[in-house]
């Protein structure tokens, strides 16, 4: 123990500490650190706890650590004020450290705002931050960029109609389950039962059910295929495009050969999902001739030049960037762009002659690409191809349009992705196994069935050539000192890969604590576990662990990929990030028209950014809730089965389980498990009884009966069936005791706790199995 210093330490210097020893120290190592004596500890817990309320540092448990950095500019929603009248906000999305408090932001708000700039208590707005120096207050300040989203006093929900006139709004959103609002006869509209609206509260709850009058009627929810409508307007996803932009689409003329390279001879073909709509990416291979490069490669990656059509600052362009990206539905695509657009003018359809920018990549015969340039072309698409169909030539089923491919077109692209594949496993990406699942609907909309599409090396083989041509596009930017969007994902957090330490030791797993974080520390355990009851469970653990892929104008790398620099190229039609990318590159190479604008600077394509990062997450929770509501409607009239499933998360509530054959999740309230107290055990990811040692632990199987199931909320209650596990009573750990009584938990109300998502696959078109990629 350090003698006692003659000063009180600096809160920089207890931050310092803290620092130096993330998530695992707590006030007693901090007071034996700097030799402080009982009488100073309560001092150090005030300290401590200014620095929480000020979101420098986060707390669980007995254990501190330091909160992730936010980056330079921030979607946030503003909260509170503070003694001084100042507005304090929080990021929305705070993903990198679990169950802590995010870092508050306080605003300053000059005298003379501009145009939407002005924000309230409720409002979501884009802000530059910046962290303080200060030792007091929140650990950040800010400005309004833009505000994006005026405080709600609207709720979305099902109108339920009442015998004796109006009626009652049923919410959709889970978190308010339960809070129904009285909608008067004279205040509902003509809403019709089963109609979903949007109401603005008329009185909020305090004694009895709250009123609301309806707003706007979108139409009936009674069947399956308006289901996913209630996630596009929840969400406030935009559907309808604006006259102008679907006049600009309208008059677009399509490309032809003038100022474009002619490609029309090489047998560039697509290869996507059987339902795919647009095809935007083409490719070819071949032999290299050069014998200096014997054994290696060419390969052309050509995608649909949207930029020649979506000019900076047009009607296309700015309805384009408020969606951000394409939302896809089991049912529907919400497109970021307008059919005549995406699935006519910038589809690759074959036979046709349509603009593209492309690629021509050269590969060693080591799998390495030894150089590459980029060309704006006019392309002619030999063959529209999907996954299977490919794969099943390449495996001897040729069909009549596979036939005539196979030898002069498929087999070399085969080739080459076998000579790329040495050197994907040499840099060893993260390779997580977390199979994705596809709901198939019948003709009236219904669920017909929920599938793991397999996954095929033809899927793998567009995938790589696809990395490849992403990274091309960053690294001929970079050489040009252009302005990019990244496509960004931060290693994990000091505080997460500590947790998963802890968990992963109590299954006697190694897992490497010095030296720098590479994905194959993380394969080194995957590889370790494959084939063992815990299999599911380390894949789920591990990939809770990672960080959430986002864009970016700063590189910061991509941790699951293991590469420096990355960017989205090719898929502009669905991504806005991918268009930016094109208009950099025709304009670092001078191919024409429909560049970057030249006064484009690094802070407006922060904002576009941080914007289009928020997009995406609406577009997943959207596809995610969309098909918790599917699922459950399709499992509505089986209250009372029985099903198969394993836990898919622990939490003080309850558990969270996950069905085999549909995927579906659900809660078993923890009131229901018996009659003891439960200890959540976060280190092993479990609840366990206090007395019977009792243990029900994440990834375990287990057998449900299934109670309740709430359509709207896409929410389903399980009863468990199946006899819990013992923990070893010596290796039982301590943790806050949760009473298994009724009352403890709400039956009907679920939280998901879902895995992270990293990064999206290629296409939302196709899942494509491993959730985390590019």
């Amino acid at each position: 123990m350090k003698p006692r210093d003659s000063v009180f330490p600096s809160t920089d210097a207890i931050v310092a500490f803290i620092r130096a020893h993330p998530g695992k120290i707590g006030t007693k190592e901090i007071a034996r650190e700097f030799g402080l004596k009982n009488a100073d500890r309560a001092e150090l817990k005030r300290i401590l706890r200014d620095l929480v309320d000020r979101g420098t540092i986060s707390k669980r448990g007995k254990q501190v650590a330091e909160t992730a950095a936010l980056p330079a500019t921030v979607i946030a929603d503003i909260t509170s004020r503070d003694d001084d009248g100042e507005l304090i906000a929080t990021p929305a999305e705070w993903d990198e450290v679990e169950n802590s408090e995010a870092p508050k932001i306080r605003i300053h708000m000059p005298r003379h705002a501009r145009p939407g700039t002005s924000a309230g208590i409720g409002d979501r707005a884009l802000l530059r931050v910046e962290r303080t120096d200060e030792t007091e207050g929140p650990a950040y300040r800010g400005r309004i960029l833009k505000v994006i989203d005026h405080a709600k006093s609207r709720v979305l929900g099902v109108f339920r109609a009442l015998p004796g006139g109006g009626g009652r709004l049923v919410p959709v959103d889970k978190k308010q389950a339960g809070r129904e609002l009285n909608v008067a006869s004279a205040d509902s509209k003509g809403a019709e039962d089963g109609d979903l609206v949007s109401v603005d509260i008329v009185r909020s709850r305090g004694f009895g059910l709250g009123s609301g009058r309806v707003k706007e009627r979108f139409g009936s929810v009674a069947s399956e295929k308006a289901i996913s409508l209630i996630a596009i307007h929840a969400h406030d996803i935009p559907q309808a495009f604006s006259k102008d932009a679907l006049r600009e689409a309208e008059e677009a003329k399509p490309a032809v050969l003038k100022g474009r390279d002619d490609w029309r001879d090489i047998p560039l073909v697509t290869i996507d999902p059987p339902d795919a709509k647009d095809h935007d990416d083409a490719v070819h291979a071949e032999a290299d001739p050069d014998p200096n490069n014997k054994g290696g490669f060419i390969v052309h990656v050509a995608i649909a030049d949207v930029a020649f059509y979506v000019r900076p600052g047009s009607a296309l362009d700015r309805d384009a960037l408020i969606r951000g990206n394409s939302v896809y539905f089991p049912d529907r695509v919400v497109p970021m762009l307008p059919e005549r657009i995406s699935n006519d003018l910038c589809s690759l359809v074959p036979g046709e002659p349509r603009g593209a920018l492309a690629v021509r990549m050269v590969i060693a015969p080591d799998g390495r690409k030894r150089s590459h340039s980029f060309h704006r072309v006019l392309m002619r698409s030999a063959a529209k191809l999907n996954y299977a169909q490919a794969q099943a030539a390449i495996d001897g089923k040729v069909d009549d349009v596979t036939g005539p491919l196979l030898t002069p077109i498929l087999e070399p692209l085969y080739k080459a992705y076998a000579v790329v594949k040495r050197a994907r496993d040499e840099r060893d990406p993260l390779d997580l196994d977390i199979p994705e699942r596809k709901i198939l609907l019948k003709k009236d909309g219904t669920v017909d069935r929920v599938i793991v599409p397999e996954r095929l090396d033809a899927h793998r083989l567009i995938e790589e050539f696809m990395i490849l041509a992403n990274v091309a596009a960053a690294e001929m930017l970079e050489k040009k000192a252009l302005p990019l969007i990244y496509r960004v994902h931060d290693e994990p957090s000091l505080e997460k890969v500590h947790a998963l330490q802890e968990f992963l030791r109590t299954l006697d797993l190694p897992f490497a604590k010095g030296g720098p974080l590479r994905p194959s520390l993380f394969n080194r355990v995957l590889a370790n576990v494959q084939g063992e009851d815990y299999e599911a469970l380390v894949n789920e653990v591990i990939l809770r662990s990672q960080a959430q892929a986002e864009y970016s104008a700063e590189n910061y790398g991509h941790f699951g990929l293991n590469l420096r620099r990355y960017a989205h190229f090719t898929s502009p039609i669905r991504r806005y990030a991918d268009l930016i990318v094109h208009r950099a590159l025709i304009r670092g190479l001078g191919l024409g028209e429909g560049a970057l604008p030249e006064n484009a600077t690094l802070d407006e394509l922060s904002e576009v950014a941080a914007q289009i990062s928020v997009t995406e997450r609406r577009a997943m929770k959207a596809e995610r809730e969309t098909a918790d509501r599917l699922i459950a409607h399709h499992l509505a009239d089986r209250v009372g089965a029985t099903f198969q499933g394993r836990i898919s998360g622990v939490t003080r509530a309850g558990l969270f389980v996950k069905l085999d054959d549909t995927g579906a999740d659900g809660l078993i309230p923890i009131r229901t498990l018996g009659t003891e107290y439960f200890n959540y055990d976060e280190a092993r990811h479990a609840l366990v009884g206090s007395r019977s040692g009792a243990m029900h632990r994440l990834g375990d199987v287990v057998d449900v009966r299934l109670v309740e199931a709430a359509p709207v909320a896409g929410a389903l209650r399980f009863e468990l069936l199946s006899e819990a596990g013992t923990a070893p009573r010596e290796r039982r750990r301590s943790a806050p005791k949760v009473k298994a009584t009724r009352g403890k938990a709400q039956a009907g109300k679920v939280k998901r706790e879902t895995g992270r998502k990293t990064d999206k696959p290629r296409s939302g078109k196709a899942k494509k199995g491993k959730s985390w990629k590019r």
